[in-house]
């Protein structure tokens, strides 16, 4: 298979490619520069200015768009909130243009959502028919999706996987959490009672390689493992894995508020995310278990 990544050069789109690559497949990056020197072909892309390689698309047999801008950096000022919504808008209305026209062979697209789609939910358990919610974050992602629906209209298979927090020592959000708890400094955040869904780099990566292979994969599925964690139950058992102690106490929600602003929905909304679709599907998880997927994290 032949396939075109969008946002390839990140935490998700390196591993992917790497494992598409190991299992005989051919992978091309959209990027917004040219690329000589990496092992990938690569095409250039301009998505805020309507711009694309006209190579690009007829290259591929499947497309994964990956591409957005990171929501947890930089402060949610208005001009940040446009440039958010931009990167992922336009990239997928640049995907469509070209997809609606003749001369190629792309029969499916998988274009990434996020799990943020839910809102803050408590210990209620989400499911891919679970209403979005109404802030900001939410928002975002209900955007996301409905410029990708389009592209289902066009008689190409179209999956949205709404992807929880990917565990991986190479990038995200696992990262700071653990140089804070390696540095004897982790606490829960609030009430340490928010739901974090989560899932291993791998296990997301093949799940997005199941999705390409099986034309039985269409519409929204929660990419997220089957047992999400508190944000107390998570600090606790990556403090275990680190083997640190945990001394201090939870950290406040006003706190994070006057640090971080409307920012501080991040940490402090939490969603119980269910996987029970994926799974129906017939997809295993190499890593169900958060202390199985942290051990081997952090022993290899």
């Amino acid at each position: 298979m032949k396939v075109l990544i969008t946002g390839g050069t990140g935490l998700v789109g390196t591993r992917l490619s790497q494992l598409l690559t190991e299992a005989g497949h051919e992978v091309a990056l959209l990027s917004r520069e040219a690329n000589n020197v990496g092992p990938y072909k690569t095409f250039v892309w301009a998505p805020s200015a309507g711009t694309i390689d006209p190579a690009a698309v007829p290259f591929a047999d499947a497309v994964v768009n990956l591409a957005g801008a990171n929501v947890g950096e930089g402060r949610w000022t208005e001009a940040r909130k446009k440039e958010l919504a931009a990167s992922r808008l336009d990239s997928l209305a640049l995907l469509h243009r070209e997809l609606a026209k003749p001369g190629h062979h792309v029969q499916a697209v998988l274009s990434a959502s996020a799990i943020g789609y839910y809102g803050n939910t408590g210990d209620q358990l989400d499911t891919e028919s679970t209403p979005p919610a109404h802030d900001f974050l939410a928002e975002l992602t209900q955007r996301w999706e409905q410029a990708a629906a389009p592209i289902a209209a066009l008689d190409i298979r179209l999956v949205t996987p709404r992807i929880g927090v990917v565990l991986s020592t190479k990038g995200g959000a696992l990262v700071p959490l653990a140089a804070t708890v390696k540095r004897g400094l982790g606490a829960p955040l609030g009430t340490g009672q928010q739901y974090l869904s989560w899932i291993h780099l791998d296990d997301l990566c093949h799940l997005f390689m199941a999705i390409l292979a099986d034309d039985a994969w269409q519409g929204p599925y929660n990419a997220v493992a089957p047992y999400p964690a508190t944000n107390e139950a998570f600090t606790e058992v990556l403090a275990e894995v680190l083997h640190r102690p945990l001394l201090l106490p939870k950290v406040p929600g006003f706190a994070l508020k006057l640090l971080l602003g409307e920012q501080s929905e991040i940490v402090l909304a939490g969603q119980r995310v269910s996987a029970e679709k994926v799974m129906a599907q017939g997809f295993e998880f190499d890593y169900p278990v958060l202390r199985g997927a942290l051990k081997k994290l952090y022993s290899s």
